[in-house]
């Protein structure tokens, strides 16, 4: 189940075919063809009952076919119910933007509301008001930048973005997994696992772009939408929310490039802006210049390739920092890597007198090359380190605030905490760190119940009963990668 040996593996094609005009597999990943999220029928503008195509169904088509189609007549589908789809489907509970107007506050007036944005829409009066800048902390302990928009121009992102997937859900690389339809974490982390396991891969590039979000080239950006997009009222919409500028500790600035983190939008925009300045790029250099096997897995700006010849991995990162270049974007020296990794890789490096294979960290987890019971290949995956420390650490401050409330609302509170854990890292392979992340949450419960008063009674034999009350037992959440990859993906 592991893994196994190349006998017990069937021999998949080297290159992809060629543009075939429709859907088709990404080969050189061993896939099938993706799933229909982008061609089902859409929630947004249909009412109970109602049987009747909806409008998006026929951009889709067009998409599909012509790979070169520019649509000039869109914002039409903005509709009313759109927007109201699109409200429904916002978080009641996050954050108001500057104009301070929550979730409950725009949805007293919702269709006077919804009425009043899409006239202005139409009519060109519509302004976007800046995003309110807030950082959260990352694993590292560096500082994210957070954007937080407008209810308003929430809603209005939301329904942009559903018009736009109809188009772009048709032309993304099938190795493209971040901020998709019916695509998360897992799945990109299964396709790596398999491709790095069926392929003959021996060297990997783990790449990241430094600061992308924030480096978007404006003009870049409506360039490329303009390739598919020839409706210019919602491309000037786009522009105004790239534009919209941010507001910090009550002061203002113009935003003269990037996109911010955190507005609806921004995924979206992302992905198009790599799918042109990257992932075709990269499928022209699989066909064009790879003398051997490669896979690519990309999450947003986080992306992995791997390579079976070194030369092809080292010209790949030469041409790849070029290629990035054009865009005015460049490779984080620090996290991007190119590491000798693979079935092969442990003899490889013994056989040159040299220690085991390094890892690699991507969306959560560290990479190993391990070893099954039968002694075959295998992928581990293990918790990132500092990301637990970073988890703990955050549960550690809310366990402070929460210090004095009843304990069955501590035990439902944690509870949930080690649940969504689970949900993420219990992995197979992972339960041994998964476990110990259980066990950490539960010595800190039992500190913060002990400076309750100094008169604590609190024993280890309780805290264990307490434990075993509120907290879930760990166990695997996931089947191992080549399972879900072959159902998702049937040859």
């Amino acid at each position: 189940m592991h893994g196994g040996g190349k006998s017990d593996r069937p021999v998949l094609p080297v290159k992809p075919p060629n543009n075939t005009g429709t859907p088709v597999a990404e080969v050189v990943e061993g896939r099938g063809r993706t799933k229909e999220n982008a061609i089902g029928k859409t929630g947004a503008g249909h009412r109970p009952g109602e049987h009747r195509t909806n409008a998006l169904d026929g951009v889709r088509q067009v998409a599909r076919k012509d790979k070169e189609a520019r649509f000039t007549a869109l914002l039409h589908h903005i509709s009313p119910q759109r927007l109201r789809e699109a409200y429904w489907a916002l978080n009641p509970k996050a954050a108001p933007g500057v104009d301070e107007v929550s979730w409950a506050d725009y949805g007293e007036n919702l269709d006077e509301n919804i009425e009043d944005l899409l006239n202005r829409v139409h009519t060109g009066a519509y302004r976007p008001s800046p995003t309110r800048r807030t950082f959260i902390p990352k694993a590292n302990g560096q500082p994210r930048p957070l954007g937080i928009t407008t209810l308003e121009d929430k809603v209005l992102q939301r329904a942009t973005v559903e018009v736009l997937n109809a188009i772009y859900e048709e032309d993304f690389a099938g190795f493209s997994y971040g901020f998709r339809q019916g695509r998360n974490q897992h799945d990109c982390l299964d396709a790596l696992s398999v491709g790095i396991d069926r392929k003959n891969v021996n060297w990997v590039l783990d790449a990241d772009i430094a600061g992308f979000f924030d480096s978007i080239d404006h003009s870049a950006m409506l360039e490329i939408l303009g390739r598919r997009i020839a409706d210019e009222r919602l491309l000037r919409l786009i522009a105004k929310w790239l534009k919209a500028g941010v507001l910090e500790e009550g002061i203002r600035s113009e935003t003269v490039q990037g996109t911010s983190q955190g507005a609806s939008v921004s995924p979206l925009l992302a992905n198009v802006f790599l799918h042109y300045a990257l992932d075709r790029w990269v499928q022209w250099w699989r066909r064009s210049k790879a003398h051997g096997n490669m896979i690519a897995v990309r999450f947003a700006d986080d992306t992995v390739y791997g390579f079976e010849h070194e030369n092809d991995a080292k010209q790949f990162l030469n041409d790849l920092r070029e290629r990035l270049a054009k865009y005015q974007l460049e490779l984080s020296p620090e996290k991007t890597r190119l590491i000798e990794f693979g079935r092969n890789a442990v003899r490889n490096r013994k056989a040159r007198g040299l220690g085991k294979p390094e890892t690699f960290d991507f969306l959560g987890f560290t990479h190993i090359c391990g070893r099954s019971k039968k002694g075959h290949f295998w992928l581990k995956r293990i918790t990132i380190k500092k990301r637990m420390r970073a988890k703990l650490h955050s549960v550690k401050d809310e366990m402070k605030r929460r210090r004095h409330r009843p304990i069955p609302e501590q035990g439902k509170w944690l509870a949930s905490v080690v649940r969504g854990h689970c949900a993420y890292y219990a992995v197979p392979g992972n339960t041994d760190a998964v476990r110990a992340f259980r066990d950490q949450v539960v010595k800190l419960w039992c500190k913060s119940l002990k400076r309750r008063s100094q008169r604590s009674r609190l024993d280890w034999k309780r805290m264990d009963r307490l434990a075993k009350r509120w907290l879930p037992r760990i166990q695997c959440m996931h089947p191992f990668p080549s399972v879900r990859f072959d159902v998702i993906h049937p040859r």
